[in-house]
């Protein structure tokens, strides 16, 4: 079984900002997947679903980005799965819009729900898919950045970003994440 976790806030109010980038790419999985977002047994929304004969578990935390370390903590004891089977997906602003890189581990970069993550599990190793939002802000106005929508001219690569994310995590799936680093990074 693979968890596949995106980050974001939960509320009308952060949908389609670039802090939540990682809602967009599990909801593209579960379309793909034909299954739905439904109440978590812990703090979070879940679809589950199979691809190509995988059980894969989508989910999207419900604590806000700050403290998705407590969601993806819980879901791993819900779910009884390893944490190399379980793919964390974020926004990030040291990529251009619509970049997508892969780790297998790392620091959080300076973002608080990797550092929640991180904190919670008391590890940096675990795989994740960096999907970028660029960084074009005036210096001290990075909240405002991140809790903003793309732009009309940022839609193109955004959308190719997304499906670049989703491929590789569909790669992950079916080959975990070394392989999927050597075909997408």
């Amino acid at each position: 079984m693979s968890l596949i976790i995106g980050l974001g806030n939960i509320g009308q109010e952060y949908e389609g900002t670039r802090h939540n980038i990682g809602f967009e790419v599990v909801d593209a999985l579960a379309e793909t997947l034909s299954t739905t977002f439904g109440p978590g047994n812990g703090p979070f929304v879940v679809a589950e679903g199979r691809h190509r004969g995988r059980n894969v578990v989508l989910i999207k935390p419900t604590t806000y980005m700050n403290r998705s370390g407590k969601a993806v903590r819980k879901a791993l004891s819900v779910y009884n799965t390893d944490i190399e089977h379980c793919l964390i997906i974020y926004d990030d602003l040291n990529l251009d819009v619509g970049d997508v890189r892969l780790r297998a581990q790392g620091s959080a970069g300076g973002h608080n729900g990797i550092q929640s993550i991180i904190d919670e599990l008391g590890s940096r190793e675990f795989p994740r898919l960096r999907f970028g939002i660029g960084n074009d802000f005036p210096r001290g106005r990075q909240v405002d950045f991140v809790l903003s929508p793309f732009t009309n001219s940022d839609q193109k690569y955004l959308e190719e970003g997304i499906q670049k994310a989703h491929d590789a995590a569909l790669n992950f799936v079916r080959d975990g994440i070394t392989k999927t680093m050597n075909n997408f990074n």
